[in-house]
């Protein structure tokens, strides 16, 4: 690593945060996959200019940093295993977990010895933590690449599960590699393995349980609720740590999934916050572990490195998924996603680190070649499964159907029109409602529909929110409206969801915080306002524009007509507020709601 003047601790961490979520900014306007220039990002800072070595600019506390950041980034993916979530791909995941877990450590390793030429001990010890898929990776991945449910979710459950198994993995694999080496008792080194596993699994569940309890019998405020949260993941982690190194991840897992499966009130707003912290965490741990990386150790790998790393990607990976899917009634094209996507993450590098040293300090001389192997799978399973996960699920037709639509709640009169208007411009579109006979109209216009209320647990199991990319809430019930659009926003985007203005929303006594609801819609009309127009006649239609015909031209033509959307030439969907910016972009369609007008001579396209 190139040499620099030591930063302060303090500028330290604060060059973490700013590279990280920099890079997650910088990416998100890109379009890219965020990991890639984390990864970047550290490694320009870090072995390539000398400006940041955390160990020396942050000191000891850089590896206790790094242990808590992934304990609790296990636990938010913990929340996220819902059971009544997995449905059909319950067996699939079992099967990747049971199966797959101890196949895929077999080939890991295999690979790692015929491959990158370790020895068979470094080759148990860092297959074991080969097992993980990362869930740091997968996550954004997955919200990229727009997949059908059925195979994200085993992707998903795959990688928060088998994260904690392949740490596991690896405290087995060297607690054999230490009996040999050291001369200590097996059957000691035995049961203090099955204490601490029994440990981890008795804390986790102890402390979700605790958790749960006190918050559904409000022996909690609701400000302490996220604070508590934090200290008994901490505590937890710590606790079955203490037991057994590593055995602390398990623990915390095991917690996320009670908390997830316990139906608590306030668990979507924990689950928001948690999310935001681990896109924090995730960020710095990046940036942490490859800043520390010695340019004169990667400098040491070979032409056997690149041979590990194929071997696993074409090999071992595939192998390992169509093995422990055998029987299942998978379509063959989802389990060709699934065997070609395995990107490494955050629990692996560290990991992988911290075994890289134990096993070089009882006498190992390959061991230093864990983490810099570790840092190149890493690096070439992010950049190659970023870039091209979402084009094969497309080659595969596993990717959800069509372009991003539009999700329509409320199904008034006027509302399926608007529904009519969108399906006859080609974007998809969706019209939701809980009154079954307020869907009759778009039923019989052929329209797809969702009796329910979409906020509902059979909406989450029976639509494909991935097929969306705006929601509108167009009911008659303005507070319904209001929690529709404020549940919906942290997973759409605030900017993607709108909702038709409430009345009275102008009067001080009625205007709610910003946090709450929704953008405006169709130039803040109202609900009542939009039926009233439609009663008189008014109609959902489509212009498009050319050089010749502009929006001036159009807004001449129309000076009555609200503007509700813009759609682009390749199905792009717009809401702006009003039209100004708008342009004159050759195949851009206005979506107006105007009065007819029926003595007046027809424009271009069906204006």
């Amino acid at each position: 690593m190139a040499e620099g003047a030591a930063l302060a601790p303090v500028t330290a961490i604060a060059l973490v945060g700013v590279l990280g979520v920099g890079a997650q900014l910088w990416a998100w306007r890109m379009n890219i996959p965020a990991i890639v220039l984390m990864l970047a990002a550290g490694f320009v800072v870090g072995p390539v200019l000398g400006l940041f070595d955390p160990a020396r600019d942050i000191g000891p506390l850089t590896t206790p940093m790094i242990a808590i950041a992934v304990a609790i980034i296990l636990f938010e993916g913990g929340l996220t295993l819902s059971f009544s979530s997995l449905r059909d791909a319950a067996r699939g995941v079992l099967r990747l977990v049971v199966i797959g877990a101890p196949l895929g450590w077999l080939l890991s390793a295999l690979a790692l010895h015929y491959g990158a030429g370790l020895g068979w001990e470094t080759a148990a010890v860092f297959g074991g933590i080969m097992i993980v898929t990362g869930p740091t990776v997968i996550a954004p991945l997955l919200r990229g690449a727009r997949l059908s449910r059925r195979p994200a979710q085993l992707l998903q459950w795959e990688a928060i599960v088998n994260d904690p198994i392949g740490a596991l993995a690896a405290v087995l694999a060297f607690s054999v590699v230490q009996v040999i080496y050291t001369s200590a008792d097996g059957a000691e080194a035995a049961l203090h393995l099955g204490v601490g596993i029994a440990v981890a699994l008795i804390v986790g569940a102890a402390a979700g349980a605790l958790l749960v309890q006190s918050f559904r019998r409000g022996w909690v405020p609701e400000y302490i609720k996220v604070p508590l949260l934090f200290v008994s993941v901490l505590a937890a982690f710590a606790l079955s740590d203490a037991v057994l190194h590593e055995s602390g991840l398990l623990a915390v897992t095991v917690m996320g999934i009670w908390v997830a499966n316990s139906d608590l009130p306030s668990f979507t707003e924990l689950r928001r916050f948690k999310e935001h912290a681990t896109v924090l965490l995730v960020s710095g741990v990046f940036i942490l572990l490859t800043a520390s990386l010695d340019l004169e150790t990667l400098g040491a790998l070979t032409w056997r490195a690149a041979l590990f790393v194929a071997l696993v990607v074409l090999v071992a990976r595939p192998l390992t998924v169509f093995v422990s899917l055998l029987g299942t009634d998978l379509p063959w094209r989802e389990r060709a996603l699934i065997a070609f996507t395995g990107p490494r993450g955050v629990v692996l590098v560290a990991v992988a680190g911290l075994f890289g040293e134990r096993l070089q300090q009882i006498g190992i001389a390959d061991a230093e070649l864990v983490a810099p192997l570790a840092f190149v799978l890493v690096t070439v399973t992010v950049v190659l499964h970023g870039f091209t996960l979402a084009p094969m699920a497309r080659f595969l037709g596993v990717a959800a159907k069509g372009r991003p639509g539009v999700l329509l709640v409320g199904g008034s009169g006027w509302a399926t029109a608007l529904a009519e208007a969108f399906h006859r411009a080609e974007v998809p579109v969706l019209i939701s409602d809980a009154n079954h006979l307020r869907l009759r109209g778009a039923r019989e216009l052929g329209l797809p529909t969702f009796y329910g209320d979409i906020l509902s647990e059979s909406a989450e199991h029976s639509v494909e929110l991935a097929q969306y990319a705006t929601v509108v809430a167009l009911s008659d019930n303005d507070a319904y409206n209001t929690l529709v659009t404020t549940d919906l926003a942290p997973e759409f985007g605030r900017e993607n969801v709108l909702q038709i203005k409430r009345e009275g929303a102008d009067t001080a006594r009625h205007a709610l915080p910003a946090t709450l609801g929704g953008r405006p819609f169709a130039q803040c009309a109202t609900h009542r306002e939009m039926a009233q127009l439609f009663a008189q006649g008014w109609e959902f239609r489509v212009t498009g524009l050319t050089e010749e015909y502009g929006v001036d031209k159009w807004r001449a033509d129309r000076p009555e007509a609200r503007l509700i959307a813009t759609i682009g030439p390749r199905g792009t969907l717009r809401f702006p507020g009003d039209d100004d910016g708008i342009g004159n972009a050759e195949g851009l369609r206005i979506l107006h709601f105007s009065p007819a007008k029926k003595d007046r001579q027809p424009v271009p396209q069906g204006a």
